[in-house]
């Protein structure tokens, strides 16, 4: 049988051309959007970090000097040790408070439209205010959870959770958890509802307790959803800014300063914008390792051709 003729050929190629142009159009404006708050701020930034740039004055080129620098910088390598730290502490506080609240919103339950409002609330709240809004909390004289502690019978007086690294650190751990735990469980529970009931009831048919369907069946289901808040949440606590700065200002004894927040000084404090923006280069590729991790993650256990 013969196939289809020149003539015919001809407008299927023109359609086809025709859609793939209407395509690129439909996604124009967001190309644009991306080239222009993205692309070329990176690339300008890049420009930046192979230069003395000073806030007055020319900039002069001094290569990869910027990169360098950073690979001898105590107080970087101590920023990114810190952040490290809070990353790692942060995600797992997270985890073991979203994870039980998404298990138990995802029951249907007398009231459980308001057990989930009231967990997300915090989520609409600006981290900025958040932040202040414990620091009027912690205050010592002024605050809410020194009268509380000593009501409990907890303290004998109200403490500084501010003044010292390990209380100013868990309050910290707190406030975050409290902001963003809401968010996370609605990422986990779209994931718990995602599992088709019929799997569920035959493992329980079959025997299978509580724990075994959580082991077994649970978690492998929801693998791609928990990679997809894991990642979410480490991409967050590496960009931690606001609660440092706004809490301890960085300290007590500067031990609190994350890298986002070292890049801040060292281009709007210090005014060595060169070096910031190396900085900024640097961290841009811890990121950008981590969304590779990212993807290899949610592709784990998939058929290849």
């Amino acid at each position: 049988m013969a196939g289809p003729g020149p003539g015919k050929a001809l407008p299927v190629r023109r359609r086809r051309r025709h859609s793939q142009w209407r395509g690129l159009l439909y996604i124009a404006p967001a190309m644009a959007l991306v080239i222009v708050f993205f692309v070329m701020p990176v690339l300008f930034t890049g420009w930046m970090s192979l230069h003395n740039w000073p806030l007055l004055g020319s900039p002069r080129w001094i290569g990869f000097n910027n990169y360098f620098r950073m690979a001898n910088d105590a107080r970087f390598v101590s920023a990114l040790r810190f952040t490290t730290y809070y990353t790692v502490i942060v995600t797992i506080a997270i985890f073991a408070v979203a994870f039980p609240l998404a298990i138990f919103v995802e029951k249907h339950r007398r009231f459980v439209g308001a057990y989930r409002t009231i967990i997300f609330l915090p989520v609409v709240v600006g981290l900025a205010s958040a932040s202040l809004l414990w620091v009027w909390l912690a205050n010592v004289d002024s605050g809410f959870i020194g009268p509380a502690l000593r009501a409990l019978g907890l303290v004998e007086k109200s403490p500084n959770l501010l003044a010292t690294f390990d209380s100013a650190f868990f309050t910290i751990i707190v406030m975050v958890v409290w902001k963003i735990a809401g968010f996370t469980m609605i990422i986990l529970l779209t994931g718990l509802q995602a599992i088709p009931s019929e799997l569920t009831e035959a493992a329980r048919i079959d025997g299978a307790g509580p724990w075994q369907r959580f082991r077994y069946l649970t978690l492998p289901l929801m693998r791609r959803t928990i990679a997809l808040a894991l990642i979410i949440s480490v991409t967050g606590s590496i960009l931690a800014f606001d609660q440092f700065y706004i809490m301890t200002s960085g300290g007590p004894q500067n031990r609190m300063i994350s890298v986002v927040y070292y890049i801040f000084n060292q281009s709007f404090v210090s005014f060595n914008l060169g070096y910031g923006a190396a900085l900024s280069i640097a961290l841009l590729a811890i990121l950008v390792v981590i969304s590779v991790m990212q993807l290899r993650l949610l592709r784990v256990g998939e058929d290849r051709p």
